[in-house]
């Protein structure tokens, strides 16, 4: 009979094993992990090792900080939208567009960057800036000026709604909502905000 002792000795021996780019993608994993199942302030650098099935001590020679590790976990596995949806109208590229951004924001990766977002105040999320905005906010703010924009040139939203202020209002909500009233953005309710809040905002007779 193999025993639990014997089991984990084994596990421990093929860990150290692993060299290069294969132990990285595991502690990557380990950290993205636990992220989203503890979040930030629960996340420790021997929680990952553990997750990864590896020592402290290799984790600490990749990275000296648990900043450093968590901003290399992040950009390993941003959720990528791809190019922003085509169907015709703006109601529906809104609407294909949120739920790119709702099941990004669910997965694993997306769970690991709300606990970050949420849970960092200004000064400990310096680290991750240039990883969230770059990586997230400016690809999905550009989706949503080529949707928007696209709505212009068919007459369907008024040509002032192309500004700061309206490509923030989804991200806006959508994060808010999240955080504040724990929705998971059901169809019905991405339906709702773009039927009260955008078609309204964007419309051009503004009614």
């Amino acid at each position: 009979m193999v025993t639990s002792s014997w089991a984990a000795a084994h596990a421990q021996t093929v860990a150290s094993r692993r060299r290069g780019a294969v132990l990285e993608r595991a502690i990557l994993d380990a950290a993205l992990e636990q992220l989203s199942t503890v979040g930030w302030s629960g996340l420790t650098m021997e929680g990952v090792a553990a997750g990864a099935q590896t020592g402290k001590a290799a984790v600490y020679r990749r990275w000296p900080s648990k900043e450093d590790l968590v901003a290399d976990a992040l950009k390993s596995e941003l959720p990528r939208f791809g190019e922003a949806p085509d169907l015709g109208s703006v109601r529906e590229d809104l609407l294909a567009l949120c739920r790119r951004a709702r099941d990004a924001m669910f997965s694993r990766p997306g769970a690991a960057l709300r606990s970050v977002i949420h849970e960092c105040d200004t000064v400990q999320a310096e680290p991750f800036h240039a990883v969230i905005v770059e990586g997230v906010v400016e690809p999905t703010i550009q989706m949503l000026r080529e949707v928007i924009e696209r709505g212009i040139e068919r007459g369907e939203v008024r040509p002032e709604a192309a500004n700061g202020y309206v490509f923030d209002a989804i991200p806006a909500m959508m994060m808010y909502r999240s955080k504040m009233c724990a929705s998971e953005w059901a169809d019905a309710d991405l339906e709702e905000m773009i039927d009260r809040l955008m078609v309204p905002l964007l419309r051009p007779d503004g009614s």
